[in-house]
């Protein structure tokens, strides 16, 4: 049966986290703004906080719930994580609170998943606990996130893998303890067999930032950029660095990317509904030419198209969810592409609509509306550019569906009535219908 019902003793619990972000994560993304530093386990300040508050999240039975048990999570299915999660999204710092901060929890499950007993032990438990961060080094300055245009390599040489080339945008690069790096192994395979996963320790020698690259946002003058512009300048790392196998890297890399979309698309609900919140306080508060913003009809048609495109949004991530929970392995495909299409566009519309009525204030540094807008952008490239993803749900949306072999479309009116004439001939005949 369907049922839209939230569990008594979990809503209880969704209850608690909605009011801890709002009182306890919220207040750091003011102290501690800028995107980099809930990766910045060397500020210490931010760390004296944080710590606290992730015991009590540890407390609840709450800290990465992603995970299963054996991992230290509670093992929760989407569903669950999705409830949990358009919450967390409303605060920059509460995937870090709850130790589910990107993109140290699908470096988790690869490690957990493909790591040696020694990498597991050195990093897999610290970066579990949050006491250290990862980066996932795969795109690249001249290929984007196509990994049929990697260049950067690694070749085998004696016991040890020699890593080689340029990968652009590993994002937390100058935090991490150690990157995951993705490089052709063998440039004459197929398209997706070409390419091998490693880990690579930060302090290996020949690892050169060549520049911590800015966003919207960072001030380049302060150096806040994470997104690490890297050379591998002959990175040796042992022959037991590699994940999987030799030409396993897109099947790893594949492995943590499904998740990881549908779980910025379960954010990025909390993240709309912040914006929404924001927008109908202003049309409520603001009066202009002796009325409430409220009362003027553009106004009411952006708070009811945002209230729709929501509420339709949050429904398509709960539905992925759930089909993700019950289906066989890869049944969502399409839902999570869809997901991953709908949540930029529907961030920008919301947040677009939210700073046209805060007028002025709204395009200042004084509200949040200004970074949201820049991660609204950055959202239709994350994991994948929108346009990808939405030649992908067309793919997996054409599958259901057949081609006729005959003239007219199967809908064609007067061929379906003269088989529906036929069909009924003897009854149309009796009562003289032609």
């Amino acid at each position: 049966m369907w049922d839209f019902q939230t569990d008594p003793e979990f809503q209880e619990k969704l209850d608690w986290v909605a009011t801890f972000v709002r009182e306890e994560c919220e207040p750091l993304d003011l102290l501690f703004p800028h995107l980099g530093q809930p990766y910045n386990t060397e500020n210490k300040a931010a760390r004296a906080i944080v710590k606290p508050l992730q015991e009590r999240v540890k407390e609840q039975g709450l800290w990465a719930c992603h995970l299963g048990p054996e991992l230290g999570g509670q093992g929760y299915g989407q569903l669950k994580l999705a409830l949990l999660n358009e919450i967390l999204g409303r605060s920059m710092w509460a995937p870090t609170v709850f130790g589910t901060a990107a993109p140290d929890t699908g470096n988790a499950e690869i490690l957990a998943m493909f790591g040696t007993d020694e990498q597991k032990a050195r990093y897999l438990q610290p970066l579990l606990d949050g006491d250290i961060v990862s980066c996932f080094s795969m795109t690249e300055p001249q290929a984007g996130a196509d990994p049929k245009e990697f260049v950067c390599s690694a070749r085998k040489d004696g016991d040890e893998w020699v890593i080689s080339g340029e990968k652009w945008f590993s994002s937390n690069a100058r935090y991490a303890s150690f990157l995951i790096v993705m490089a052709v192994t063998d440039p004459d395979a197929s398209p997706y067999r070409r390419m091998s996963m490693f880990v690579v320790p930060a302090e290996t020698p020949g690892i050169e930032i060549i520049r911590n690259v800015a966003v919207m946002g960072d001030r380049e003058e302060l150096d806040e950029g994470t997104h690490g512009y890297i050379r591998y300048n002959d990175v040796r790392v042992p022959s037991d660095a590699i994940l999987g196998g030799p030409g396993q890297g897109f099947e790893v890399a594949q492995a943590r990317l499904g998740g990881g979309r549908v779980h910025h698309a379960m954010r990025t609900v909390g993240k709309c509904q912040r914006a929404f919140d924001m927008m109908a306080e202003r049309a409520l508060s603001r009066t202009t030419q002796g009325e409430t913003l409220a009362k003027k009809q553009l106004v009411q048609q952006f708070i009811a198209d945002s209230a729709i495109e929501l509420a339709q949004f949050r429904l398509l991530v709960l539905n992925t969810a759930w089909v993700i929970d019950t289906q066989p392995h890869g049944a969502a495909r399409t839902q999570i592409a869809m997901c991953k299409v709908a949540m930029a566009k529907v961030y920008h519309d919301i947040v677009h609509r939210a700073i046209q009525v805060h007028g002025s204030l709204g395009v200042t540094i004084e509200l949040p509306l200004h970074e949201m807008w820049a991660n609204a952008l950055s959202l239709g490239l994350a994991d994948g550019p929108t346009e990808v993803h939405k030649v992908a749900v067309a793919r997996g949306v054409l599958k259901n569906y057949e081609p006729v072999d005959t003239l007219f479309p199967s809908e064609h009116i007067p061929t379906r009535l003269a088989a529906a004439k036929i069909k009924h001939a003897a009854v149309l005949e009796e009562y003289g219908i032609a």
